[in-house]
């Protein structure tokens, strides 16, 4: 299976709708990586693996808007996490599946979508959640549209939690342990200065 056949049916989600506590509030799409927002680097990587891409967003919606790609908000006005984004994700997605990652994952597989949709075909899955070899990354998954009655269900009984969820509707893991650092999350200003310092210095080797 290539990659085109992947894109016909998968859209991709990027989730940029929390809060960003450990961010000291700052919306973490939105900060610089390399001159680059984070959400930049996200969209450059998933967009050539997908036939859709959405953004969940909460807040700072015009700055998102600007990417070129509809924004969806929560239908809550609580905040119920990253299921509330996946809901309205797999309600406007256009394809059988949708891919989820996160804004604060710059560095995510360039083969993500292919290898999860294999994986979900082979296993007879209808969600599929990446493995880094150490621990499981369930903001990184595959979820067929099939399971919208049940993640809507979920919300409204207000159980919010995205890595109980997708284990209890069948998700299996796929290892990613070839590429574990992917799954980098930039989720503290300590965490987006060494990235930046990292990246900084592989480009002057280059």
């Amino acid at each position: 299976m290539n990659s085109s056949d992947n894109s016909t049916q998968i859209s991709g989600l990027i989730l940029a709708g929390g809060r960003s506590s450990r961010m000291n509030g700052d919306d973490k799409g939105l900060l610089k990586l390399l001159n680059t927002p984070m959400i930049g680097h996200v969209i450059k990587r998933i967009k050539p693996q997908v036939k859709q891409v959405l953004i969940s967003a909460n807040r700072h919606l015009d700055d998102y808007h600007k990417f070129g790609y509809e924004v969806l908000v929560d239908d809550y006005d609580d905040y119920r996490g990253p299921l509330a984004g996946m809901s309205r994700g797999l309600a406007r997605s256009k394809s059988k599946y949708l891919l989820t990652v996160p804004c604060d994952g710059p560095l995510l597989p360039l083969d993500l979508a292919q290898r999860m949709l294999q994986f979900a075909q082979q296993e007879n899955a209808k969600a599929v959640l990446a493995f880094d070899g150490q621990y499981r990354q369930p903001s990184y998954n595959l979820i067929h549209k099939d399971l919208l009655p049940a993640l809507i269900q979920s919300l409204e009984n207000n159980e919010h939690k995205l890595g109980k969820w997708l284990m209890d509707n069948g998700a299996v893991s796929l290892d990613f342990a070839d590429q574990k650092s992917a799954f980098l999350n930039v989720n503290t200003p300590n965490d987006l200065e060494l990235l930046s310092q990292q990246l900084t210095s592989e480009c002057s080797i280059e």
